[in-house]
């Protein structure tokens, strides 16, 4: 199998997991019904983040495994952190009925108020993962063109 073809499983697996575990914490924070709700209201968000996060974790796979280039992995790791944190912002409000620990109900409702702005911050940093990892791409591309001559 190629490295681009393993890049593309990679990234669409990262996807992937990055849903399910949206879907695992909602589900378990607030039931399925909620979270049907939720991915309705917000599936425009939650895709996006998702496929921002798996196109990064293509470019990554592929830069790591195929060419041995140095990538950072913190900003993958920094990127599917906003973007989990972003997509599951739209419930955390409702962990006041799980966790009754004293201030997590006023950190819930901060989150919970700043949804939208989370989602925000988290394309933003898709975008930004995506653009460092697309550099790196575009550096390693023509340092081996150039080494072709």
């Amino acid at each position: 199998m190629s490295q681009i073809k393993k890049s593309i499983i990679f990234g669409l697996l990262a996807m992937a997991l990055l849903l399910v575990f949206y879907f695992a914490i909602l589900n378990l924070v607030s039931g399925w019904e909620f979270t049907k709700i939720q991915f309705t209201n917000n599936w425009y968000w939650i895709i996006s983040l998702s496929v921002g996060f798996g196109i990064q974790i293509g470019i990554f796979t592929y830069l790591r495994a195929a060419h041995k280039a140095a990538a950072s992995g913190k900003v993958v790791a920094a990127s599917g952190t906003t973007s989990t944190v972003a997509m599951i912002s739209c419930c955390a409000h409702y962990l006041v009925n799980v966790l009754p620990i004293i201030g997590v109900s006023g950190f819930a409702a901060i989150i919970g108020y700043y949804q939208t702005e989370l989602f925000w911050l988290g394309l933003i940093s898709n975008v930004l993962g995506i653009a460092y990892m697309g550099q790196k791409l575009v550096k390693l591309k023509s340092n081996l063109k150039n080494e072709k001559y």
